[in-house]
């Protein structure tokens, strides 16, 4: 393929360039000086903005990583001219050019609802621009912290240290937050590029599934929440299924299967809040009348999550992750596969549920599975086991 990179020269296209051009791709390098570009990556093409239409003709795509970064102290028009009016400029020539693909590159600061800043604003005017150009496909890709062979920014000083300590140091760290290297960010920009139909949008990181310090903390912190729960909340357990049991015929407990980790089935348990009879199907297509009085009330306060904890204990599911579904939500199933959510374990509440998001339109949620995939940290774990307990988003509704 042929790629058109912009912004080559920043911290990321400097690590980049070389592993894109590794895996065969043809680089054209635009930038505002091309003749240090030419004199920084020698073996590659480059030329200005000015010049792009005439050098361009017959490139594949387009990666946009020309950006003012998050720690500038440039005036808010700077911010905009940069990260939003340059790629739409750029996305319309493309359109001209004949390139179908356009890869907008972002970071998780645009994602975060509660950050208000220039840099966070202009990311977000950017896509919802791109968003508007016909005859282009636009992938909107939104990274963590980045680094490379060398640690940068906040992180640099963990060069001083030698490469064994460096390593665990920075295990420990990105179990707190995401990070994402070279070599991962090449890969999966790779695919995104190479892709015959790429998602509008994605988060790439490197993840959690990898990092033992993530997950020693991870299953620690699952044992002690349902072990706390079993020793302390017995009673409540007792009391909720003793409610169950005299209000409405059938048992206290209700067993179904669901979709786990890697695509395998497990037996989930909840306190049973419809009445017996009810046929086996998704939340949202089960009416209101199928659910009990008592069940109504559990549902609402989430009582009926507490069995799981025989789930935690067994590691079938974890606080916080994807909402397990149904064998029989074939799309759900089928779109978390492609997204590569079934890597993760079920949780018991999710990025999702705090957001009011269920299963009834698999698309949408998987749009968050994924995006929870890429940004899953102990901090936000931390953040939506607090967003749950104090009310925040919903379960699955059911049908009116």
């Amino acid at each position: 393929m042929r790629i058109i990179v912009t912004g080559a020269s920043g911290n990321i296209g400097s690590e980049l360039v070389p592993q894109l051009a590794s895996r065969g791709f043809h680089l054209l390098l635009v930038g505002r000086d091309p003749e240090m570009l030419r004199r920084r990556f020698e073996q590659f093409d480059a030329c200005s903005y000015d010049q792009l239409v005439d050098q361009a003709a017959g490139f594949d795509a387009l990666l946009n990583l020309a950006v003012v970064n998050s720690d500038s102290s440039a005036s808010e028009a700077e911010f905009n001219a940069v990260n939003a009016e340059l790629p739409l400029r750029l996305a319309n020539h493309a359109v001209q050019l004949g390139i179908r693909r356009f890869v907008y590159i972002s970071s998780l600061h645009a994602l975060e609802t509660g950050r208000d800043t220039a840099y966070s604003r202009s990311k977000r005017l950017g896509r919802q621009k791109l968003l508007g150009v016909t005859g282009l496909d636009v992938c909107t890709v939104y990274l963590p912290a980045f680094h490379g062979h060398r640690l940068t920014g906040r992180w640099s000083t963990l060069n001083n240290l030698p490469a064994g300590l460096r390593g665990a140091a920075v295990n420990v760290l990105s179990a707190l937050k995401p990070v994402v290297d070279s070599k991962t960010l090449a890969e999966k920009l790779t695919h995104v590029l190479s892709a015959d139909s790429p998602p509008p949008e994605i988060v790439i990181s490197n993840g959690q599934t990898e990092n033992p310090v993530y997950q020693t903390l991870r299953r620690t912190i699952d044992l002690m929440a349902s072990l706390s729960i079993i020793v302390f909340l017995w009673w409540l357990l007792l009391l909720v299924w003793i409610l169950v049991r005299t209000k409405s015929e059938g048992p206290g407990l209700f067993a179904q299967e669901r979709v786990g980790r890697h695509g395998q089935t497990f037996t989930c348990y909840k306190f049973r809040t419809m009445h017996v009879g009810t046929r086996q199907a998704a939340t949202h297509e089960i009416t209101t009348s199928s659910v009990t009085s008592v069940g109504k009330v559990l549902r609402r306060t989430k009582l009926d999550e507490l069995p799981q904890v025989l789930n935690l204990l067994k590691g079938e599911m974890t606080l916080v992750g994807p909402r397990p579904c149904l064998p029989s939500q074939t799309e759900l199933v089928e779109e978390r596969r492609r997204a590569g959510v079934l890597e993760l374990t079920p949780g018991i509440t999710g990025l999702a549920q705090v957001n009011g998001v269920d299963m009834s339109v698999p698309k949408d949620l998987v749009v968050y599975d994924q995006r929870y995939l890429g940004m899953q940290g102990l901090l936000l774990d931390l953040k939506l086991l607090i967003m749950t307990a104090t009310g925040k988003g919903s379960g699955d509704r059911v049908s009116s």
